[in-house]
C-alpha cells in the first residue's frame, strides 16, 4: 500500500486512493459524523468498495455515469466515492428544481443508476427518461436499499483506476442564467483543488463542517480536501445557524466552507458570541458577493483566518482573499492564486491595458472538460490568447488594483445599459445598503421604451423597521447619479435564492415582467 505522503507527493492521485491509505495508516480515525453514525477510514475504505463493486457488477464502471439526487447523508457520500472508485462519473443533482427539469438532466447525463430516496422519487414519478434507470435507495422504505444493493456486488472486484483525464463529476449549473448545463469536470481539476487548498490548513486533525448541499460544487470544495488530508467531515443536513454553532463547539470544528448568507445568519445569531469558536483555523467562502463589511465582522468576532474563493465550477482561474492578512483590501476577492493566470479582456476579445475594466478569464491546472454534449456552448465559454492557451470566460467584470489584487463589478449579463450608459447594479446595491433599514437588496434592469433599460430595485427591511417604497427610492435617488436612478423599488419579505445562496436575479425580473402584464 502506497503511502500517504507519497500520493501527496505525486503529481497526480485520486480520491480514491487516498482513502485506502488513510485506512491503513489511521483505521479507526473518524472520516465522517452524521448525527450519532460515526464512520471511521477503515469502515468508509470497505464500504465504498462495496459500493463499487455493486455499480461494477451492474456495468458501471469507466465511460458511464451514476446520478444522485438526495439529502446529504454518509450514505450520499459513500455513494458518490463508491462511483469514482468504480471509474466512473458520479453525477449530484439538486431537487430543486422541477420534476421535468431533473428527469432531463438525468437523462442528459446518461445515468445508468440513480441513488436516490422516496420522496425524490415520488417527485419523479413515471417520467419515461426516468423510469429506465434502476434506483437505489439511500433512505426510506425503496427497494433496494442501498445496503441491500452495496452486499450485491463481486468479493473479488479491483478497482479500474483513473486517469488525470477522466471524468470526476458532472455537476449541472444552477440554472440562474437559463438552462442547466452540464459541467464535467475531470480528476486532474479536483486534484487541482487539492492542491489549491494546500495554503488552507487541512490535515489529519481538521474537522470540517459541512453544511452545504453534497450536490454543489462548493462543497466538494472543501470536503474533498478534508478528505484526502485525512480529516474528519461532520454532516449537517439542513442548515440552520444555531445548529452550525452547537457542531462548531461541540466538535472543535477546525474548517467551514459558508456562502455569504450563511456567515450573514450566523453571524447574526444572537447568541453567537456565546459559542467557543476557538478551535477554527480557516473558514472559506465562495459562490455569490461577498461585502466587505460582512468580511470585516466575520474578522473581528470569529477566531482563525477567512479566504475568500473566487472561482467557477467550469475552473479556469482562481483568485483567493487572505482576509486576516489584507483587512484592507477587503473590497476586492484577492490575487490570483499559486499557477493560476487571470487576465482582462475587451468586449472584441482583447487584453486590456493594465488598471482596465473589462471581462475576467482565467487558466490554471484546474479546469472543466467541457459542457456535457455542448460543444457550442463549451465554446462560447472559452477564450484563447494569441499563443492559443485557453481560458475559461468568467462572464464577471472586473480590473485588477495598483497591488495585484481582483476588484469585481458585475456579471456582463447583469449589467444594465440604459440609454447607452452602462449601470452597474452592484453600485446601487452598494449604496442601498447603508440604508438603516435595509437588510438586502437586489437590482436588476427592467423593459423601457425611453431608455431600453432602467434600474428597478427589489429590497428586504431589516426586521422593526419601516420606510415606504418611494421614500426609499427617493433616498438612493439623491444620492446617484442622473443616469443610474431607479425607476422601480419594490418591497419584498426575501430575495429569491438558489440553494447555495446566489440571488436568483432572473426571476426578480421575469416576475416584474408579469407583473407590468
Amino acid at each position: 500500500m502506497t503511502s500517504t505522503s507519497d500520493l501527496l507527493a505525486r503529481p497526480f492521485a485520486t480520491v480514491s486512493e487516498m482513502i485506502s491509505a488513510h485506512s491503513a495508516e489511521r483505521p479507526d480515525h473518524a472520516a465522517i459524523i452524521d448525527g450519532a453514525t460515526r464512520i471511521t477510514y477503515h469502515d468508509l475504505d470497505i464500504a465504498v468498495t462495496a459500493a463499487a463493486a455493486a455499480l461494477s457488477s451492474r456495468g458501471i464502471g469507466p465511460g458511464s455515469v451514476a446520478a444522485i439526487c438526495a439529502p446529504t447523508s454518509h450514505a450520499y457520500v459513500i455513494a458518490f466515492l463508491g462511483t469514482l472508485r468504480a471509474g466512473a462519473a458520479a453525477c449530484p443533482l439538486s431537487p430543486s428544481v422541477t420534476a421535468d427539469s431533473l428527469a432531463a438532466m438525468i437523462s442528459d447525463c446518461g445515468a445508468g443508476v440513480l441513488f436516490t430516496d422516496d420522496a425524490i422519487s415520488s417527485f419523479l414519478g413515471t417520467r419515461l427518461e426516468y423510469a429506465r434507470i434502476e434506483r437505489i435507495f439511500l433512505e426510506g422504505d425503496g427497494q433496494p436499499t442501498f445496503e441491500t444493493f452495496c452486499r450485491s456486488g463481486a468479493q473479488d472486484f479491483t478497482p479500474p483506476g483513473n486517469q488525470p483525464g477522466d471524468p470526476f463529476n458532472i455537476i449541472y449549473s444552477s440554472g440562474t442564467t437559463g438552462t442547466p448545463k452540464g459541467i464535467v469536470q475531470p480528476h486532474s481539476m479536483r486534484w487541482g483543488h487539492v492542491r489549491r487548498a494546500e495554503g488552507l490548513g487541512y490535515g489529519p486533525s481538521s474537522v470540517t463542517v459541512v453544511s452545504t448541499p453534497l450536490y454543489s460544487n462548493t462543497t466538494l470544495v472543501s470536503l474533498i480536501p478534508t478528505l484526502v488530508r485525512g480529516g474528519t467531515l461532520v454532516l449537517m443536513r439542513k442548515f440552520d445557524a444555531r445548529e452550525f454553532l452547537d457542531l462548531s463547539q461541540k466538535h472543535r470544528a477546525t474548517h467551514a466552507m459558508l456562502v455569504p448568507v450563511q456567515y450573514s445568519r450566523i453571524m447574526a445569531a444572537p447568541e453567537f458570541d456565546r459559542f467557543d469558536l476557538s478551535s477554527y483555523q480557516m473558514k472559506t467562502c465562495t459562490s455569490a458577493p461577498f461585502s466587505a463589511s460582512l468580511k470585516a465582522d466575520v474578522l473581528a468576532r470569529w477566531p482563525g483566518g477567512l479566504v475568500e474563493i473566487f472561482g467557477m465550477t467550469e475552473g479556469g482561474g482562481s483568485c483567493l482573499l487572505y482576509a486576516h492578512e489584507h483587512p484592507d483590501k477587503l473590497h476586492t476577492v484577492g490575487r490570483p492564486a499559486p499557477g493560476h493566470d487571470i487576465r482582462i479582456i475587451d468586449e472584441t476579445g482583447r487584453e486590456v491595458a493594465p488598471g482596465g475594466s473589462g471581462e475576467v478569464v482565467g487558466r490554471s491546472g484546474a479546469m472543466m472538460t467541457g459542457y456535457h454534449n455542448q460543444p457550442a456552448k463549451t465554446a462560447e465559454a472559452e477564450w484563447r490568447n494569441p499563443e492559443g492557451d485557453r481560458f475559461i470566460r468568467t462572464g464577471d467584470i472586473g480590473r485588477f488594483d495598483e497591488d495585484g489584487f481582483l476588484v469585481l463589478g458585475d456579471r456582463k449579463k447583469d449589467m444594465i445599459i440604459s440609454g447607452g450608459f452602462n449601470i452597474y447594479p452592484s453600485d446601487l446595491e452598494a449604496e442601498l445598503a447603508r440604508h438603516e433599514a435595509v437588510a438586502e437588496c437586489a437590482v436588476v434592469g427592467v423593459a423601457s421604451a425611453e431608455w431600453g433599460e432602467t434600474p428597478a430595485a427589489f429590497v428586504v427591511l431589516r426586521a422593526g423597521t419601516s420606510i415606504e417604497a418611494d421614500a426609499l427610492k427617493a433616498w438612493l435617488n439623491d444620492r446617484v447619479g442622473r443616469m443610474q436612478r431607479l425607476t422601480h423599488l419594490k418591497l419584498i419579505s426575501s430575495l429569491p435564492r438558489s440553494s447555495i445562496g446566489k440571488v436568483l436575479k432572473r426571476e426578480l425580473r421575469d416576475g416584474f415582467k408579469a407583473e407590468a402584464g
